[in-house]
C-alpha cells in the first residue's frame, strides 16, 4: 500500500503538525526556491516552516526509487531551476517522489530525524529561501468556468437569459499572456489604457479607474500531448501536475472598451499572480468529490467521461478566501469566501476543450479556472469586485472604515486556499493548503 492508503502519517517536523499549517506531511507541494543565497533556483518541496531541497536530497542519495535513481530522471531534480523537466516525467515519478518524501519526513523514519548533519543539508528554514516561479510558463489560458460568476455578469450587463447561448455547451476561454504571470509578492502597477467614460463617445487615455482582482485556481500541465492528438476527459489527469492559487488582475474599464470583438487584451495582460507551491493531484485526492451537475444542456461526448473509463466528473473541495488591506491600515478585511467545488466545468473538461483541435500542451502550461463565485444569493461568496460592488453601484467597506467599490493604490490583496484542516484520527495535522497569493497595487507610472 502507498503511504496515502495507510494510517495517517505524522512528521518529526514540529511545525508540520501545528493545526492550521498548510504544509502538513499530507501535502508536500512542489516549487522552486533560491536556497541560502543560491543564484539559481532549485526544485524544492515544503513541510511546515521548512523547505525541502530536492537537489540536495538527490545528491545525498535519498531519492532512490526505481525512477528517480536513474541518471536521466535524477537530473530533473538535481540540476534544474524549475519543475518543467521533472513534471514531464508524468504521474509515476511524482508519486514516487511523494512516497519517498513522506517516508523520509515521517516521525517513524530515522534517516533524517536522527541525522542532524543530513537534516541541515536538505531541510532549510523558509526564511533562508526565496521562492521563484515553480514552472517556466510557456502558454497561459484563462477560462470562464463558473456558472454563478458568468450568470451574475450577464445579469449585470442586461442579458436575458444571463448566459450566452454557447456557455452551457463548452468551457469558454481565451489565450492570456504568459510573460506577465508573476509570483506571489510581486507588486502590480496600475495599468494605463483607453476607456470610455459614461456618457462619452470618445475614449480617453489614462490610468485604469476600475482595478479588480479575480479569485481563480490555476492548473499546471505536467506532461504534454503531441500536436494533433487531443486529450480526453478520461486521460486528462495523466497530464495535470497540480494546482495553484491565481489572482488574474483585471482593468475593467479598459476591458469594457477593448474587448469587442476579439475578447480581453491589454486589460488582462499586465499581471497574473500565482502562489509559489504547486499542490499535486495526489495531495488533493482525499478531497475529491462529484462536480456540479451539468443540467443546462447535454454535453458533447468529447467533454464527457466514457462509461467504461472508470472515472466520473470530479472536482476538489478547496476552501478559498480573499483579504483586502489598505496601505498603512494593518487591518485585513475578508471580502470573499468561495470554493473551487462550485465550478461548473471541471479541469478535465477544460483540458479536453483546449486540445480538442489537436493543440499541443507543454509542461508548464497554465490553465486558469476563471473567477470562482460560490452562490448568486451570497455576495460574500462573489469572486471579484465587479460582482461585490455590482458594477460599482454598491460600495462596501474595509474593517478600518474606508469605503471601496474597486481597488485603490496601496491596497494589498491576499488570496488563501486549503483543504481539510481537521486533525487525523491519530491527532496529526491533515490540512493541505496552498499558502498565499499576495499582490499590492502600485500607482500608474
Amino acid at each position: 500500500a502507498t503511504q496515502d492508503a495507510m494510517a495517517p502519517l505524522k512528521s518529526f517536523v514540529p511545525s508540520a503538525e501545528e493545526p492550521g499549517n498548510d504544509f502538513s506531511i499530507q501535502n508536500l507541494p512542489l516549487g522552486a526556491c533560491r536556497v541560502r543565497g543560491s543564484v539559481a533556483p532549485r526544485c524544492c518541496s515544503r513541510i511546515g516552516d521548512l523547505v525541502v531541497d530536492l537537489s540536495a536530497c538527490q545528491k545525498a542519495g535519498l531519492l532512490n526509487g526505481a525512477i528517480l535513481s536513474q541518471p536521466g530522471p535524477a537530473q530533473t531534480l538535481a540540476s534544474q531551476p524549475t519543475l518543467n523537466a521533472f513534471a514531464e516525467l508524468g504521474p509515476s515519478a511524482r508519486k514516487e517522489l511523494r512516497e519517498t518524501l513522506q517516508r523520509l519526513l515521517s516521525s517513524d523514519e530515522g534517516v533524517l530525524r536522527d541525522n542532524a548533519a543530513l537534516r541541515e543539508e536538505v531541510l532549510v528554514k523558509v526564511a533562508d529561501t526565496e521562492s521563484a516561479l515553480p514552472m517556466t510558463v510557456g502558454d497561459y489560458t484563462d477560462f470562464y468556468a463558473s456558472r454563478e460568476h458568468a450568470s451574475n455578469v450577464g445579469t449585470m450587463f442586461g442579458r436575458d437569459p444571463p448566459l450566452a447561448a454557447n456557455w452551457s455547451h463548452l468551457p469558454i476561454g481565451y489565450h492570456g499572456r504568459a510573460s506577465s504571470v508573476v509570483l506571489s509578492g510581486t507588486n502590480v502597477t496600475r495599468p494605463r489604457g483607453l476607456s470610455l467614460a459614461k456618457g462619452s463617445t470618445v475614449p480617453a487615455y489614462g490610468p485604469c479607474k476600475v482595478m479588480d482582482y479575480e479569485l481563480e485556481m490555476g492548473i499546471f500541465i505536467g506532461s504534454g500531448n503531441d500536436l494533433g492528438r487531443p486529450v480526453t476527459c478520461d486521460d486528462a489527469r495523466e497530464h495535470i501536475m497540480g494546482l495553484v492559487l491565481v489572482n488574474d488582475w483585471s482593468a475593467r474599464d479598459i476591458q469594457k472598451y477593448e474587448y469587442v470583438p476579439l475578447g480581453p487584451f491589454t486589460a488582462k495582460n499586465f499581471a497574473t499572480s500565482i502562489s509559489p507551491w504547486i499542490v499535486t493531484l495526489e495531495a488533493l485526492a482525499p478531497f475529491s468529490q462529484p462536480a456540479p451537475t451539468q443540467d443546462l444542456n447535454p454535453v458533447a461526448d468529447y467533454l464527457s467521461h466514457s462509461p467504461t473509463g472508470g472515472r466520473q466528473r470530479e472536482t476538489f473541495d478547496i476552501q478559498l478566501e480573499v483579504v483586502v488591506e489598505a496601505k498603512g491600515d494593518g487591518l485585513g478585511t475578508v471580502v470573499s469566501k468561495s470554493n473551487f467545488k462550485h465550478v461548473y466545468w471541471t479541469m478535465d473538461q477544460m483540458l479536453a476543450q483546449h486540445t480538442v483541435t489537436g493543440c499541443n500542451m507543454r509542461s508548464g502550461d497554465l490553465l486558469a479556472s476563471g473567477t470562482i463565485t460560490g452562490s448568486r444569493e451570497d455576495p460574500m461568496s462573489f469572486g471579484c469586485l465587479l460582482e461585490k460592488s455590482w458594477g460599482g453601484t454598491k460600495p462596501w467597506h474595509l474593517s478600518g472604515g474606508q469605503q471601496r467599490t474597486y481597488l485603490e493604490d496601496g491596497d494589498t490583496v491576499t488570496m488563501k486556499g486549503f483543504c481539510g484542516g481537521e486533525a487525523t484520527s491519530g491527532g496529526g495535522n491533515a490540512r493541505v493548503g496552498f499558502g498565499e497569493c499576495i499582490g499590492t497595487v502600485l500607482p500608474a507610472l
